[in-house]
Formats: C-alpha cells, sequence, structure tokens
C-alpha cells in the first residue's frame, strides 16, 4: 500500500513543479537565470530551437580600435592584416600604369607608416586571395593636388581584382557622379559624399559578398554595402558586373577567392591600415 502511496506523490510533485528546469548560471547578487533550453519551438529553416542549449556558441575574438588622423587603429584579431606600415611583402605588382601584364614585386614608396602610389609603377594586388569579407582601409589624397575630376587624387579598392570601389579626392571636386569617391565605379553614386578634405585620413569598411558561378553561368551577383568614413554609402549593393570606363561591365566566371587590388592611376595617393576578415559564419556541428 505504501508504494502506490509513494508513487502518487512523486507524480503530484512533478506535476506542481512543471517541466524539467533549463541548465542555469548564477552571478553574485542576480536570480538564476537559464543559459538555454531543450523543449523550445525549433526555428524556421533551422536545426536549432528558441535559445537552444545545444547550438554551439561563436568563437571569441579581440575587437579592434579605431584610428586618429595620427595613428591608425588595431584590427581584430582574426583579421588578415595586407598593411601595417612596414613593407609590402604582401602584394605584387602587375605591369605599370594599371596595365594587368607582367608580375614583378610591388614598387610603391613606403613612409611614415604608410604606402604611397609611385606614378606608373603598376596597380599592386594581395597576394592572399578572398571571396566573402570584411574589408577595411585608409586612405588620404596629397595635400598639395594637381588637375581636376578623374586626374585629382585617384585611385581604387579592386575587390577581387575586378569591383572596384571608386578613390578620389571628392572634396570640391565637381565629376561624373558614379566615379567620385565611394562609388561602386560606373555604376552606383555613393547615397551621399562624405568626403573629407585633402590630406586627410579617409576609411572605407567594406562588407562583400562575391558572386557565384556554375561553369560558364552567373548564379548570384556580387553585392557590397559600403561605409565612407564610417557612414553607409551602399546598402547591399548589387554589382553589375567588372568595373569597366565607359562601357557596361560583365560578368565573367572565376575563381571563388581572388586578390584585392589597389590601383597605379598615375597620380599619388596613399593608403595604410589595411585588414580582411573572411566571413564564413561561425563553425556549427
Amino acid at each position: 500500500m505504501l508504494a502506490p502511496l509513494l508513487a502518487t506523490a512523486a507524480a503530484l510533485t512533478l506535476f506542481l513543479a512543471g517541466p524539467a528546469a533549463p541548465q542555469t548560471a548564477k552571478s553574485k547578487g542576480y536570480r538564476t537565470t537559464p543559459v538555454g533550453y531543450s523543449d523550445t519551438p525549433v526555428l524556421p529553416g533551422s536545426r536549432w530551437r528558441v535559445h537552444d542549449i545545444a547550438r554551439p556558441h561563436p568563437r571569441a575574438i579581440t575587437p579592434g580600435t579605431e584610428s586618429t588622423q595620427d595613428r591608425p587603429g588595431q584590427p581584430p584579431s582574426d583579421a588578415s592584416v595586407l598593411f601595417d606600415g612596414r613593407d609590402l611583402s604582401g602584394w605584387m605588382a602587375r605591369g605599370g600604369g594599371g596595365d594587368r601584364g607582367k608580375t614583378g614585386p610591388a614598387r610603391w614608396k613606403i613612409e611614415n607608416g604608410y604606402m604611397e602610389v609611385v606614378p606608373g609603377s603598376g596597380t599592386i594586388f594581395s597576394k592572399e586571395k578572398f571571396g566573402d569579407c570584411q574589408l577595411h582601409i585608409e586612405w588620404a589624397a596629397p595635400t598639395e593636388l594637381a588637375g581636376a575630376s578623374q586626374w585629382r587624387a585617384n585611385s581604387g579598392v579592386l575587390l577581387m581584382e575586378r569591383y572596384e570601389i571608386q578613390v578620389l579626392d571628392s572634396y570640391e571636386n565637381p565629376t561624373y557622379a558614379d566615379g567620385q569617391a565611394a562609388s561602386i565605379y560606373g555604376q552606383y553614386p555613393p547615397l551621399v559624399n562624405a568626403s573629407r578634405k585633402p590630406g586627410q585620413w579617409q576609411s572605407y569598411d567594406i562588407v562583400f559578398e562575391a558572386p557565384r558561378f556554375e561553369g560558364d553561368k552567373l548564379v548570384k551577383p556580387a553585392f557590397a554595402t559600403v561605409f565612407h568614413n564610417g557612414v553607409v554609402v551602399h546598402h547591399r549593393q548589387q554589382i553589375v558586373g567588372r568595373m569597366a570606363h565607359r562601357v557596361v561591365g560583365t560578368y565573367a566566371p572565376h575563381g571563388p577567392e581572388e586578390p584585392l587590388g589597389l590601383q597605379d592611376h598615375d597620380v599619388p595617393l596613399r593608403y595604410r591600415n589595411i585588414w580582411v576578415r573572411r566571413l564564413k559564419g561561425y563553425d556549427e556541428p
């Protein structure tokens, strides 16, 4: 008789207590806090539940620091540093004046923590290759400027060697809208002109989604989100095709990862603090 009574009491206790309690963590001075659940709904299109206790956590990194006009900031701990102000060992040049011909050592000038375009020495390309990525790059036009429009501190950030974010002194320097600073060259002007005066350091922060090909067929175009000096100037803008002058650029198949290029447009310009983070998502089993 005692056993049935004990079983009934145990069942009543479970009923009053409700479902099994989630795993919890407790901090001094605070109430016990759940760290996950195993009985919540599954997220649509996912294998994971809402607040899933079994879901792996993103890896921890050390974030970077902001730059000032006097000093570049520190990159995040998981970034590939392409230029830290010391040398061009991670870069190579092709031809001269932007010619994509013969490959050789990069011959731009290194001085005071920056690299400067040596006109006619050739566009330079990173030895490391990238696809989907977050790119940070800082640049400055000379204080003493010559020329106008497209001959005013002209260069370009060539994503995957092909898709150009224009670099230009666009502070009180009229030119065609899709060729000014921070434009997707020959395609889309920036939403606003966020240019600083010549001689001041400027920054581009770019989130780039690489195009996808199946054989000779484009199955997904490239997209770019661009911040110029901290201001959004492109919001996941679809890219029409490779950079082209006076014609509409088109796509041609290429690898899933390609080098980053910095254009020699036969005028001086400075770059510093260049780093890239590959965007592959955090690891899930």
